[in-house]
């Protein structure tokens, strides 16, 4: 009986949006803190959380944002350092302290994706691995540490549960929308535990069938205009957003809503609990923590928009409600938090909000000189399937069929770079061996393309977009290019060993591991790219 009660006011105290944490029916007792070490780390990465997004809405946040900026150390000018900045690449480098020509993860198409791994519980989607991650990550060196270390790692998305965590087998937990669900993959598991199947038994979600999301505040609260054509493919702009009127379209829609981030996180809540993360002062455990709605919003809405807005206040409140209950089931200064984005994102080319400097963007289609380099490639012997073309990167995938057809890669690169540099919206070709000739430190974009691929791979070319610029085909908000927009996310640190404090240095995601391995008092056990950020952690005695 307790621990359903438990179950229910975690629930409750999250899932509600905007409001204040209750009390657990079950409190544990603790004995007074005489820490020496951290009993549980939490490390929580927001999609598409831009790095300026809290100093934007700073005056409406009240909640878990607030809270761990103003307390913690608050890097604004934090950036995922790779070209490709994508979801999979970008919760693959946070928790490794490795940039994605290291970790093997370059992509979302080269994320998770998997028929070997499928998922189990009634989940028809797509299986899901981290076959193609190399290397260790935080918990690993946690584990070599102390082997009694426990972890739990959850998010609605696939990716966003599994690569920060990287090869390690255990819970690890994502939303299945057919299924209306939390489930794993057989990596992972042949069946779900007892709690996760009494989780996903009460159906929360189904409460919000033929309800609205509403705004937060009242609308004279919000500078953003909401009525922007250009949202959503011209539909479904305008607040209030409905929900599906039946519960099952409510399951496969969610992740489009607020809601999604108050159920991950009621569902993480949980998890501690029964996995007892953070109750053993002799160990020190670890929750990972994906919030995947600000990244559907953006996509769906753009930066510039009134959703997105509404979305990270209530993101502000979930947290609010989130850290509450977590501090009353654990003692708060046994636990060091981090929070991150795993990238940013670029507002939609035609909308001018003045907040961006957006004005010169573009809609780039290089299908002419892709029709004109397939046909070349074709007359000479070269079939299709050596060679790909892929978020603006030319691979030589098959260099035996180069060979065959007497081809090079790189000289069909540098006539291919030649015409692109004619299209408008395409600010740099570059060949890697070219990069790799660059200076890193004055070389921003170079830098980022040579932390994705290793000059001597198959990737032979990169193409780089103008800022601002999208992909012709593109008809969402997006990210993926070098520049800034989409590389800044904010940096923080809160709770044990951290040093309080707002700095403008330009600091990594691949930073936050190493970091957190120096508050721990641990040693990873492989070389990083990422340094441990002295300015965020306390001495200690």
């Amino acid at each position: 009986m307790i621990r359903k009660l438990l179950a229910a006011a975690l629930l409750a105290a999250v899932f509600a949006p905007g409001v204040p944490a209750q009390q657990p029916a079950s409190k544990p007792t603790r004995k007074p803190s005489t820490a020496t070490r951290p009993s549980l780390v939490v490390f929580i990465t927001i999609d598409q959380m831009r790095g300026d997004y809290i100093a934007r809405f700073k005056s409406q946040l009240t909640g878990g944002l607030k809270r761990l900026a103003d307390g913690g150390a608050h890097f604004p000018n934090g950036f995922q350092d790779h070209a490709i900045t994508e979801t999979a690449p970008g919760h693959a480098s946070t928790m490794s302290g490795r940039f994605p020509v290291h970790t093997g993860i370059t992509a979302n198409a080269q994320g998770v994706g998997t028929s070997n791994a499928p998922l189990i519980g009634g989940a028809t989607e797509t299986g899901a691995s981290p076959f193609r991650f190399k290397g260790t990550a935080l918990i690993d060196w946690m584990i070599a540490a102390d082997p009694s270390t426990r972890f739990l790692s959850v998010s609605r998305k696939d990716r966003g549960a599994i690569l920060p965590v990287g090869r390690r087998t255990g819970d690890v937990y994502w939303w299945s929308g057919n299924a209306g669900i939390f489930t794993t993959s057989r990596y992972y598991a042949d069946s779900l535990p007892a709690w996760v199947q009494r989780f996903n038994a009460q159906k929360a979600y189904a409460a919000y069938a033929g309800k609205t999301w509403d705004l937060l505040l009242p609308a004279s609260k919000y500078s953003e205009p909401d009525t922007v054509w250009e949202e959503s493919n011209g539909s479904d702009f305008l607040f209030p957003h409905p929900y599906p009127a039946d519960p099952a379209g409510v399951a496969k829609g969610l992740a489009n809503y607020p809601v999604m981030d108050s159920l991950t996180l009621a569902f993480a809540l949980q998890g501690l609990q029964e996995k007892q993360l953070g109750t053993n002062a002799q160990r020190t455990d670890l929750l990972a923590i994906s919030l995947s709605t600000t990244d559907a919003v953006g996509h769906k809405y753009g930066p510039d928009s009134r959703e997105i807005h509404d979305q990270v206040l209530r993101v502000d409140r979930y947290l609010a409600a989130f850290l509450d209950s977590l501090f009353t089931l654990r003692d708060q200064k046994r636990i060091v938090i981090a929070l991150t984005g795993d990238h940013g994102v670029s507002p939609y080319p035609e909308v001018h909000s003045g907040r961006y400097p957006n004005k010169n963007a573009k809609r780039v289609d290089l299908g002419p000189q892709l029709d004109a380099l397939q046909g070349a490639l074709r007359a000479a012997g070269v079939g299709d399937k050596a060679w790909s073309f892929d978020e603006g990167v030319f691979f030589a995938r098959n260099q035996a069929a180069f060979d065959s057809a007497k081809v090079r890669p790189d000289s069909v690169a540098r006539a291919f770079a030649a015409a692109l540099r004619k299209v408008p919206g395409v600010l740099r070709a570059d060949m890697f061996t070219d990069l790799a000739k660059a200076n890193p430190a004055k070389d921003k974009i170079a830098r980022r393309w040579l932390h994705m691929f290793d000059p001597g791979g198959a990737a032979i070319l990169a193409v780089t977009l103008t800022p601002y610029s999208y992909w012709h085909s593109t008809n969402y908000a997006t990210h993926g290019m070098p520049h800034d927009p989409d590389a800044g996310v904010p940096v923080l640190f809160w709770g044990y060993g951290v040093k309080a404090g707002t700095h403008r240095d330009e600091v990594r995601t691949v930073d936050m591991a190493p970091t957190l391995a120096a508050i721990l008092g641990i040693t990873p056990t492989e070389t990083l790219d990422g340094v441990v950020l002295k300015k965020a952690v306390r001495a200690t005695k």
